[in-house]
């Protein structure tokens, strides 16, 4: 018997042969197939998952004297030999998901703590008075007074731009963000995004008409990497600076690790500090940690519900030999339209700060105390914010 037989005669011999896989199998050892449907065509009606689960029949034992039945085909005629057809392994749910869902972006390294230091109330002294007013959709800005017994008082002129080139829902570039006191110190950024993965900023600093320092950085956001190099007060003919270099991915879409590079050098002084981060994000919590040469930090942040965060931080600094611990909630009343904050730590400094927006006027009161009883200190503030 030879194997160039007509699929005819084939199936006066062994029977009925299945014209779906079968017809590919026997057309691959070099029988002709019968004038009819193409397998493309058959192919096109339905797809090779079906074929193989569904219009393919049972293996058939085999016949006497002849070669076993391949699995997914139909029987095999006495004296024909089937190529063996190894099975291709279905894929998990599990797996379909992580094929067609690519990690996300992990965001920026400086961000990684960000999350639990908001929980916790900024300190307030004296009396500060802010008015915000908007000229237009891209330029307001910002006038800021402020009383103090401690601190400097003062008048502050702020102002800010943002452009009309939007990346996002709520991004605009270039961004354009300065303050002025009354003395001529003058702080300033320039943030823009140059192309849809770098991202570069300019920061500047003066003292009564001095430089203090200006640094410059250039952030590389991929699909699940961020990377980032920030160059500050580099003086060529002294030979000093500071070079500072971020990297963070993401392992898994909860898991993301990187580290961080501090390099400095001065005349008669160079050092360099490294540091590693691994940051976890579960689904109403997030848990970081950072550890170098300079110490550890950790911090945890908990959304227990729409109104109320928690956050825990620990500090250790090996050089100044200090561990803090300390913890922070926040509790929002939308009701009330009340925010209140309020923090503990284990250097027994214990504040808080409550917030009302008296709607509708675009009146914000803030009030703030905090209380050192190992220093025996005691400050207070209140602010008013319009705009």
């Amino acid at each position: 018997m030879y194997i160039n037989q007509s699929v005819g005669e084939l199936r006066e011999i062994g029977g009925p042969l299945s014209n779906t896989v079968t017809d590919i199998v026997v057309n691959f050892t070099g029988v002709e197939p019968t004038p009819g449907p193409k397998p493309s065509a058959l192919l096109q009606s339905q797809s090779m998952g079906s074929v193989l689960a569904a219009a393919s029949p049972s293996p058939a034992p085999a016949a006497a004297g002849g070669s076993p039945g391949v699995p997914g085909l139909g029987s095999v005629p006495p004296g024909f030999t089937m190529p063996s057809v190894s099975s291709v392994p279905a894929m998990s749910d599990q797996q379909t998901a992580d094929a067609d869902s690519p990690l996300p972006n992990p965001g920026t390294y400086e961000e990684c703590h960000r999350k639990c230091k908001e929980v916790y109330p900024l300190q307030m002294d004296g009396v500060r008075l802010v008015v915000n007013k908007g000229l237009s959709n891209h330029f307001q800005v910002c006038h800021t007074v402020t009383l103090s017994t401690l601190g400097d008082s003062g008048y502050r002129f702020g102002s800010t731009y943002v452009g009309s080139k939007q990346t996002g829902p709520a991004e605009s570039f270039p961004v354009m963000v300065g303050d002025m006191d009354n003395t001529g110190s003058l702080n300033a950024q320039i943030i823009h995004q140059l192309t849809s993965a770098v991202r570069s900023k300019i920061a500047i600093q003066t003292q009564q008409h001095k430089f203090v320092n200006w640094q410059c950085d250039m952030e590389w956001r991929g699909e699940n990497f961020t990377s980032a190099v920030t160059l500050g007060n580099p003086d060529v003919l002294v030979g000093s600076g500071i070079l500072v270099s971020h990297y963070l991915q993401s392992i898994t879409p909860a898991l993301a690790m990187g580290g961080e590079l501090v390099y400095h050098r001065r005349p008669g002084e160079e050092g360099a500090v490294t540091s590693l981060l691994g940051r976890y994000t579960g689904d109403n919590f997030i848990a970081t940690l950072t550890l170098g040469g300079a110490g550890a930090h950790a911090t945890y942040y908990h959304k227990a519900n729409d109104q109320l965060q928690i956050g825990v931080e620990f500090e250790a600094n090996t050089k100044m030999q200090e561990t803090t611990a300390s913890f922070g909630y926040q509790l929002d009343v939308p009701k009330a339209n009340l925010l209140f904050k309020g923090t503990v730590d284990s250097n027994w400094m214990v504040g808080a700060t409550l917030e009302k927006k008296l709607l509708p006027l675009p009146l914000t009161l803030a009030l703030g105390a905090f209380l050192n009883h190992r220093k025996n200190k005691f400050q207070c503030g209140f602010g008013v914010t319009i705009g």
